[in-house]
């Protein structure tokens, strides 16, 4: 944290304040702040009181009658602020600011009150950097500096912006990660791609790092739909949509394949029960040897993963035997 900061954050005499007094602060960069917490810290508030001072800025205006009117700006300390009006109380303990803080201060002290706690969520942590570099015309390595954060770390934070309002708001709600958020952005360009992703990880829970396969391959996709016939990317459609899920089919030189994409067993039985009741419908084979086929089929999607898995690894293991950083002089 710069000096000008620390010095901000050191604390002076501490006044007790009339709640009704202290105005928000119209930079705090936290919008949610959720009622059940809220509740817990006014019932801890009513037993113990308000243990950390708020901090806060004094204005004076003069009144018609003559006479000068006091009042305060809220600076850090939002959430014991609500929690005091919950309670009902009178007065609150808080430091008085007697510098002339201005606008950049304030939010850069709001900003650095939420990430001490962890407390502020990504997209309201993304929109709160993004004001310092735009309304401040702070840089990313500069705003870094003052929240103790890497320039990569800000940059990537900001990135969040771009995703659009639906992701953004699941991020909030903390139905969507973070890290999602990576893969998601990977499809900037591809807006059709990129909502049906978010709605397979929503829906099926997809890890992380599945997703961010599943962005990659789709990113491949899009050059490779060139080399399939219309016909063939007809069959593609309906077969994914038949069994809910991502279906691939690969040319090869001769032939090719069909690659299947699951998540988890639960994906694994649904395919398995789709096709036996395709089977069975068209009275093709008795059940026992439906199952038999499929329970064959999926032990073979298993294996061909698991492969693919070593031979992941093997690559990986390979690549770091010849970096630059196994070799010594």
């Amino acid at each position: 944290m710069d000096a000008k900061l620390a010095e901000a954050n050191r604390y002076d005499s501490v006044f007790w304040i009339e709640v009704e007094k202290i105005q928000p602060n119209p930079y705090q960069p936290r919008k949610d702040f959720d009622e059940s917490n809220l509740k817990t810290l006014a019932e801890s508030i009513r037993q113990y009181g308000v243990l950390q001072p708020l901090v806060v800025t004094r204005t004076e205006r003069e009144k018609e009658d003559g006479g000068m009117q006091t009042n305060y700006e809220l600076i850090a300390g939002e959430r014991r602020l609500r929690a005091s009006k919950l309670v009902g109380l009178r007065e609150v303990p808080a430091v008085i600011r007697t510098g002339d803080e201005d606008s950049q201060m304030k939010l850069e002290l709001a900003i650095i009150e939420n990430l001490q706690r962890e407390d502020l969520n990504a997209v309201d942590r993304a929109k709160a950097f993004e004001l310092l570099a735009k309304k401040f015309s702070l840089t990313h390595a500069e705003i870094g500096k003052k929240m103790g954060k890497s320039r990569e770390y800000v940059s990537n934070t900001i990135r969040l912006l771009a995703l659009p309002e639906e992701m953004q708001e699941a991020i909030r709600a903390k139905n969507l990660t973070e890290g999602h958020s990576r893969p998601l952005l990977m499809l900037s360009d591809r807006p059709e791609e990129q909502m049906t992703l978010y709605k397979e990880i929503i829906t099926r829970k997809i890890s992380v790092r599945d997703s961010e396969q599943l962005a990659r391959r789709i990113a491949v996709e899009k050059t490779r739909k060139n080399d399939l016939s219309p016909e063939l990317q007809r069959f593609e459609k309906e077969l994914s949509d038949a069994l809910g899920t991502r279906v691939h089919i690969e040319r090869a030189a001769k032939g090719g394949k069909v690659v299947i994409d699951f998540f988890s067993e639960d994906d694994l039985s649904a395919i398995r029960a789709h096709i036996a009741e395709q089977q069975r419908s068209e009275g093709e084979v008795s059940e026992e040897e439906i199952i038999e086929d499929v329970e064959h089929a999926l032990e073979g999607v298993v294996e061909e993963t698991q492969q693919e898995e070593v031979a992941e690894e093997k690559k990986k293991e390979e690549d770091d035997l010849y970096n630059i950083s196994s070799f010594t002089v």
